[in-house]
C-alpha cells in the first residue's frame, strides 16, 4: 500500500491532482488508515498511470474517463477506443496547423520589421489590427486550447 505521497512520487503526478482525479471518479477512492490516509494499492498505480499519460497525449478527462470504461472491459471491441483515439489526433493534427499557421504569421511580422521606430515598427502594427494577418487564427475555438479571455 502507498500513502497518496508516495504515489505521487512513483507516477510523477501531484498530490491535489490525484485527489481532484478520486473526486471526479477517475481514480477510484483509496483506502483509509486507522488514522484516515489515504492508501493505493498497485492497481491506483496503474490508473494513475494510464490517466497520466492519456493526459500527456492532450486527451481530455471525458474521453480518458471513457477509455478507462472500456480498458475494464477486455472483451469487447477496440473500435470504441479507435474512434476516441483518431478524434485526438485530428485535434492535435489541428492544432498543429494552426501552431504553424501563427509560426508563418510571426515569421512575416518580423521579416517586414524595418528595424526602425516604434512608429514604423510592424510588428506593433499587426498586433493592433488583425486584419493584418494573413491567417485567420483568431477565431471561436482556435486558440490552441487555451481560454479565448478578449474574444
Amino acid at each position: 500500500m502507498l500513502s497518496i505521497g508516495k504515489l505521487s512520487a512513483a507516477t510523477g503526478v501531484k498530490v491535489p491532482t490525484i485527489r481532484y482525479y478520486e473526486e471526479v471518479g477517475l481514480l477510484p477512492e483509496a483506502e483509509r488508515s486507522a488514522g484516515n490516509q489515504r492508501l493505493y494499492r498497485a492497481e491506483h498505480q496503474e490508473r494513475l498511470a494510464f490517466i497520466r499519460h492519456s493526459r500527456e497525449l492532450g486527451f481530455p478527462l471525458d474521453d480518458i474517463r471513457e477509455l478507462l470504461s472500456l480498458s475494464d472491459r477486455l472483451e469487447i471491441s477496440c473500435a470504441a477506443a479507435d474512434v476516441i483515439a483518431n478524434r485526438q489526433l485530428s485535434a492535435v493534427k489541428d492544432r498543429i496547423a494552426r501552431l504553424q499557421a501563427l509560426q508563418q504569421e510571426l515569421e512575416r511580422m518580423l521579416t517586414q520589421c524595418a528595424k526602425g521606430t516604434i512608429s514604423d515598427c510592424k510588428v506593433i502594427e499587426v498586433l493592433g489590427n488583425h486584419e493584418n494577418c494573413l491567417h485567420d487564427h483568431h477565431r471561436e475555438g482556435c486558440h490552441l486550447g487555451y481560454p479565448a479571455h478578449d474574444s
